[in-house]
């Protein structure tokens, strides 16, 4: 388990609420990272400085193919042991300091690094090459003291810290990142301290989630996902979500809309009066994991390399708002942020509750239409 450093907590909670983004440009067009950051700072009030971070995908184009490990070390000393621990089972190709700069809110940061990886020989050979990365990664921040791994895809990373969201984005020069798909988030730790692993947004591979909310379902939820390898290390519910999404997408292979049929399992009274075929598939999904329902108001964003998913509880406890104007994609906690850097949006809605809205790259859905006209 990870002990940070006293230096590196912060529990003077100012009582508030969490604020949420996500936009994307479905055409899988690159911009700089002050959309995202003029979002987040529209909803500040939301915030109370305890936490703040960013998701970016596309920003590693050099490195498209290789792991990008960005690293959190609380123990500056650790930084040895871990790069020992990537030349022995990896590839290390490239390692360097993250960029940053002094911003407002932003005091005694921990020593921040990023490495990009391939799988060497080490993996087994029974193993798939996704796996092994997140067996890597579980080891690190279960067994490793000082340091955690904020993010571990491809072509992407996790930019998080104690601070207001919007002087995260300027501490880590985000201005100097261009993406396709953002996410963001304002903190209000609500069960726990504010320190910079337990920021959001949570991840593992390509997977990142923003979360307004809580989940009284979290020692449930860690135990399942406990069966299958995960460590929940960050004593932080919403590091569950990731795994969570991992597990049934990746490794289960569910469409979303399954994916949403579990996370926020309709009512069962609401199932008793579905057709037969549909009833039979939700019985089934709720009886096989039944441990993964998310219980308490939650509203996420969820992203990956290919889409952008915004999904709430099934009553709705939490806000949600989503929208787009021509290739842009947008989630919010807020319509206001959405607003605020597109003054004039096509369409603007809230979801219903436990229904999930998804933004998806057109060069993925080109890909699906592709293999489903191979099949025929």
């Amino acid at each position: 388990m990870i002990r940070p450093k006293k230096m590196f907590l912060k529990d003077d909670k100012d009582f508030s609420a969490c604020s949420t983004f996500g936009v994307m440009n479905r055409k899988g067009k690159k911009f700089n990272g002050e959309m995202a950051v003029k979002a987040i700072a529209n909803m500040h009030d939301r915030s109370n400085g305890l936490g703040g971070g960013f998701g970016a995908y596309g920003i590693y184009p050099e490195y498209e193919d290789h792991y990008a490990f960005h690293m959190i070390y609380l123990d500056t000393r650790a930084r040895y042991d871990v790069e020992d621990f990537l030349k022995k089972n990896f590839n290390l190709v490239m390692a360097e300091k993250i960029p940053t700069k002094k911003a407002p809110s932003v005091t005694d940061p921990p020593l921040l690094w990023r490495y990009f990886l391939e799988v060497g020989t080490n993996k087994p050979p029974d193993q798939s090459e996704e796996d092994y990365v997140v067996e890597m990664v579980m080891q690190i921040n279960a067994e490793m003291e000082g340091v955690y791994v904020a993010s571990s895809g491809k072509n992407m990373g996790v930019f998080k810290g104690v601070g207001f969201p919007e002087d995260i984005g300027e501490f880590y020069r985000l201005e100097d990142y261009k993406g396709y798909s953002w996410l963001a988030h304002g903190r209000f730790p609500t069960n726990t301290v504010g320190w910079w692993g337990g920021a959001h947004p949570f991840n593992i591979l390509n997977w990142s989630v923003v979360h307004n909310g809580e989940l009284s379902s979290y020692g449930i939820n860690q135990r399942y996902l406990e069966m299958y390898g995960y460590k929940c290390t960050l004593k932080t519910d919403t590091e569950v979500v990731a795994y969570t999404m991992d597990l049934l997408r990746r490794r289960h292979k569910l469409p979303f809309d399954l994916v949403a049929g579990v996370i926020a399992a309709p009512l069962w009274e609401d199932i008793d009066r579905m057709d037969d075929d549909k009833r039979q598939l939700y019985t089934t999904l709720r009886q096989t994991y039944a441990s993964l329902l998310l219980n308490g108001p939650f509203a996420f964003v969820i992203a990956n390399n290919e889409e952008m998913i915004g999904i709430t509880d099934r009553i709705r406890l939490r806000p949600l708002v989503a929208g787009y104007k021509g290739d842009f994609f947008y989630i919010s906690s807020e319509e206001a942020a959405i607003r605020e850097v597109c003054s004039n949006p096509q369409k603007v809605w809230q979801p219903a509750g436990g229904e999930p809205v998804v933004g998806v790259l057109e060069k993925a859905e080109e890909k699906v239409v592709h293999l489903k006209r191979a099949a025929k």
